[in-house]
């Protein structure tokens, strides 16, 4: 009986969180698919055209079950969608599960290597304005944090492609990828869509280097925007560390300045920081339209908008849920590695 116990609760607790993803899940679908019911876009003449007669109209309305009341045209998309169909797509035909998988790649590339510069350099900015509080050194990476957090990401794009790609030619312009490469890469070496790991395997190393420096300015970008919030995030929780009498009573015990601060203060102020480092990197994944946009790069933020710039909007809808679903599942993901990590929680 008391093994029995553990096991309960542990089913008890799986349950509740796959009913809250569920829940969840189902209000994310629910909010996308009545917010594209209410876009002043008619997906038929999107599909159709301006100059198709009403019977076709008609008809192909019939046929995508948009004559139904809404109710039914929501219970027929969740339907789908939990079988994995997104409809196709009316910009390329093709299925837009199979759209998101292509252009996916390009923005986790992006959105990872951005939030690599985040934190590698976040982190240890946002400790050490906290350990020189008030001092020059707050007051900079303060400002530093308060500029990338308020100027608009797309005029930083603009003025860094001005600068570093038409002025000063030290990285490649928009775009992924020269054009010289684009087409001369071996189909066997792409194995995974991220361009830097499938050049470096296939041993394409020309090519390597040309989308390493395509690949420089957005993630430079990206690894800013976020280093601004890790810094400030970082500098706000260490802060709340040094306060604390442990602080004190490991000052009074001898130990060094830096265990201090890198072993015990940062190690305690991890903690919160998981979840916004992860939320930060969801924000990566899903925020990069303007950047995707601005360096015309192929990744599922310019793929959404060119969507709803010709009123695609299964490719729309779809794109919105993985979005989503991102958010979900690095929240959760963030939950779960909080608990981990302060066992006050579990």
């Amino acid at each position: 009986m008391g093994m029995l116990r553990p096991l309960r609760r542990a089913a008890k607790q799986l349950a509740s969180f796959a009913l809250v993803v569920a829940t969840t899940y189902l209000g994310l679908l629910a909010v996308t698919f009545f917010i594209g019911r209410m876009v002043p876009v008619d997906p038929v003449l999107a599909l159709l055209g301006d100059r198709a007669s009403e019977d076709q109209m008609a008809v192909a309305r019939e046929q995508l079950g948009l004559n139904l009341p809404l109710w039914q045209q929501f219970a027929a998309y969740v339907g789908k969608v939990v079988q994995g169909d997104f409809g196709n797509s009316v910009l390329t035909g093709r299925p837009v599960l199979d759209d998101i998988a292509r252009v996916f790649p390009a923005t986790l590339e992006l959105a990872t290597l951005g939030i690599v510069i985040g934190v590698l350099f976040g982190v240890p900015l946002g400790v050490w304005a906290a350990v020189r509080r008030g001092r020059l050194v707050d007051q900079l990476v303060r400002v530093l944090g308060l500029v990338g957090y308020s100027v608009p990401i797309f005029w930083l794009g603009l003025m860094g492609l001005v600068l570093f790609y038409a002025k000063l030619g030290w990285v490649s312009g928009p775009g992924r990828i020269d054009v010289a490469f684009e087409y001369s890469l071996p189909t066997t070496g792409t194995l995974t869509g991220l361009l830097l790991l499938d050049t470096a395997l296939a041993g394409e190393w020309a090519a390597f280097r040309s989308a390493l420096s395509h690949l420089a300015l957005p993630a430079g970008l990206l690894g800013y925007f976020s280093l601004a919030y890790i810094s400030r995030m970082t500098r706000s929780f260490m802060l709340k560390e040094l306060a604390q009498e442990y602080i004190v009573a490991a000052r009074a015990k001898g130990l060094s300045e830096a265990t201090i601060i890198w072993r015990h203060a940062l190690r305690n102020a991890a903690v919160p920081l998981v979840t916004v480092i992860a939320l930060s990197y969801a924000g990566l994944l899903e925020g990069s339209v303007l950047t995707e946009t601005v360096f015309a790069w192929p990744g599922l933020g310019l793929y959404i908008t060119n969507s709803l710039q010709n009123a695609d909007m299964n490719a729309v809808l779809g794109g919105t849920l993985v979005v989503g679903a991102i958010f979900i599942a690095l929240n959760l993901l963030s939950d779960l590695l909080y608990r981990l990590l302060d066992p006050r929680t579990r």
